[in-house]
């Protein structure tokens, strides 16, 4: 079994993020060279427990690691409070001690919720990222980034806090249904409009393999966006520069969440890959970025089966004052002034502190109008 490492180069709390095929089965005796002590404590969901959690306890006990576990709703809605106390009262009932390590076999809600639990119980429990989406392969479970959601806002309570070790399966993308993958997608896509043009052009020529099954296609998108995303992770763990970049599309699309409610209407990479495009038509209005450029990318979110607007979303009644009053509360505001991913052109994404209300507002009621 051939396996793809991406290091994330962060000195003592480095990490490697290993891909492959069937890293599930054989996931006890990875975690064996990194674990404290053979013991862990396994959170997953309801659904992916069904399909993947019997391989994975498997594996544990071929590796002589005891095994406890949490089993949590599916859904974004369970990365609050509520669902955070349980998991640390679950855990802290098994009796655990600072050398259990929390896994967290899931898409990215299981990573958030189980990576900010092992920050904060005992004082800093480590963690390993087991993730069985296409978005939290390439993107939520890479970096160390961990959090809840509030009613103000999505992520706006967290840590960051490193894995110990991100074992990516590629066979688990099998079970995800299409509209899971294409969320995903948006996340790999957007490797492409930050600074590698090329990797767009990949995207353009085989995201339709990508999503249709092409195993080959899927394990190279997600081998070049960890690398992509481990190599910004560790010029800025902390996000005070680079890191910001990877927010490309989030300011608008986590208003856009906190609007819907978290819920099943909208997924968070459904709402990126609007937020993209609201990126990108922001930049063009400004005169920042090529008018072809924005067409381009919307061609291909169209082409591959993502949505392109806001009309999209149906039932919901959108207002630019009230998507303004949720950008108002971002955790990237700075001295209240909301910051924005803008672009240049494909590849050509930087950091804008100074964008007037008056474009944000024109570009929103355009996007509602349409």
């Amino acid at each position: 079994m051939t396996v793809d490492a991406v290091r994330v180069g962060l000195d003592a709390r480095s990490d490697d993020i290993l891909v492959g095929d069937g890293l599930i089965a054989g996931a006890g005796a990875r975690m064996r060279a990194v674990l404290p002590a053979p013991r862990v404590v396994v959170v997953s969901d309801e659904t992916v427990a069904g399909l993947h959690l019997p391989a994975l306890l498997a594996s544990l006990d071929a590796a002589g690691i005891r095994h406890d576990r949490v089993i949590l709703p599916p859904g974004e809605a369970t990365k609050d409070f509520a669902h955070l106390q349980h998991l640390c009262e679950a855990t802290l009932g098994f009796g655990i001690d600072r050398r259990t390590t929390l896994v967290a076999l899931g898409g990215g809600v299981i990573g958030d919720i189980t990576g900010f639990a092992a920050a904060i119980l005992l004082r800093g429990l480590g963690f390993v990222q087991v993730p069985t989406t296409l978005l939290s392969q390439v993107d939520s479970a890479v970096g160390g980034k961990t959090a809840i959601d509030m009613p103000a806002g999505k992520n706006l309570v967290g840590a960051f806090h490193q894995p110990l070790l991100v074992l990516a399966d590629m066979a688990a993308l099998a079970t995800l249904p299409r509209r899971e993958l294409l969320a995903g997608y948006a996340e790999v896509v957007k490797y492409g409009l930050i600074d590698d043009p090329a990797f767009f052009a990949w995207c353009e020529a085989n995201g339709g393999a990508l999503v249709g099954g092409d195993v080959d296609a899927r394990r190279h998108a997600v081998v070049a966006s960890c690398r992509s995303k481990a190599a910004i992770v560790a010029r800025d763990e902390r996000e005070t520069g680079d890191r910001a970049l990877l927010n490309l599309g989030h300011t608008f699309g986590h208003a856009l969440e906190v609007e819907v409610g978290f819920g099943g209407a909208l997924l968070h990479g459904e709402a990126v890959a609007i937020g993209i495009l609201m990126a990108f038509d922001l930049s063009a209005r400004l005169g920042l970025c090529p008018a072809e450029d924005a067409a381009r990318v919307r061609r291909h979110f169209g082409a591959v089966g993502l949505p392109t607007g806001l009309a999209t979303i149906r039932g919901e009644r959108w207002t630019a004052e009230r998507l303004l009053a949720h950008m108002g509360k971002d955790k990237k505001v700075r001295d209240g002034r909301v910051t924005f991913i803008l672009t240049r052109g494909i590849g050509k994404a930087f950091v804008a502190r100074d964008v007037a209300v008056a474009d944000v507002t024109g570009l929103l009621a355009d996007a509602i109008a349409a």
